[in-house]
């Protein structure tokens, strides 16, 4: 179990949280506890009352839903240093989508009452996580927008780049050959193209060599080659 010095420690990373004054970081930690989950777990299901929030400490999750065709949509996927569920800090409305782990998770959990709490009696707080929020929302907005007027190529350079870039924060992935575990229909659910044209285009980057694919996994031998098809 980790301490509470490495609690503020881990707290700090979250963009959420990086308004706040150490001794506010320490006033979270007090409320945090910690929780693990199991590879295929899940965490929280779409529907369900908003109670926790959760900080990833170690190992990934992913936020999906279910479509009416039967479809899985993932929407987002978590790592070390990455917040969810942090609405409930707020409301106790449902959850919005389904949050399972990927592989085993150890995470901090806050409870949305114990925040609340938290944000009466010292105002302060609430104030730096709403402005934390609307910036997360802002950037999230303006994301979108790009996507808009981007071609299923460039959108799913831009997330390939994305995921070299998370695998070298995390893992000490060097400067080629990065591996990244994931899943085609993955990949395109997080660019927000159809499989297939996700697929076209993967195959154009291996015939380029720019990277390998094979069942589950892509290894990107040139992450700096990829920026030739951002716009």
């Amino acid at each position: 179990m980790a301490g509470a010095e490495e609690t503020v420690e881990l707290l700090a990373t979250v963009p959420v949280f990086e308004n706040l004054e150490r001794e506010d970081l320490e006033k979270v930690a007090e409320v945090a506890v910690p929780r693990q989950f199991e590879k295929d777990q899940v965490v929280f299901r779409e529907g369900d009352d908003s109670d926790t929030c959760y900080v990833v400490r170690s190992g990934h999750a992913r936020a999906i839903r279910n479509h009416s065709d039967g479809r899985t949509i993932t929407l987002a996927r978590f790592g070390p240093g990455d917040i969810f569920g942090e609405l409930a800090m707020f409301d106790d409305e449902t959850r919005s989508a389904t949050v399972e782990a990927t592989d085993a998770v150890e995470a901090l959990a806050v409870l949305g009452g114990d925040m609340r709490r938290l944000m009466g009696e010292h105002p302060d707080i609430g104030a730096k996580l709403v402005t934390a929020l609307g910036r997360r929302l802002r950037a999230a907005n303006e994301r979108l927008a790009r996507q808009s007027f981007q071609t299923v190529q460039s959108r799913v350079a831009q997330v390939v780049s994305q995921l070299v870039q998370r695998a070298r924060e995390e893992d000490g992935a060097g400067d080629r050959d990065v591996l990244l575990i994931i899943t085609q229909a993955d990949m395109a659910q997080l660019a927000g193209s159809s499989r297939e044209s996700a697929s076209r285009f993967l195959a154009v980057l291996e015939r380029a060599g720019i990277v390998t694919q094979g069942r589950g996994r892509l290894t990107v031998h040139d992450p700096d080659a990829l920026q030739g098809y951002v716009f």
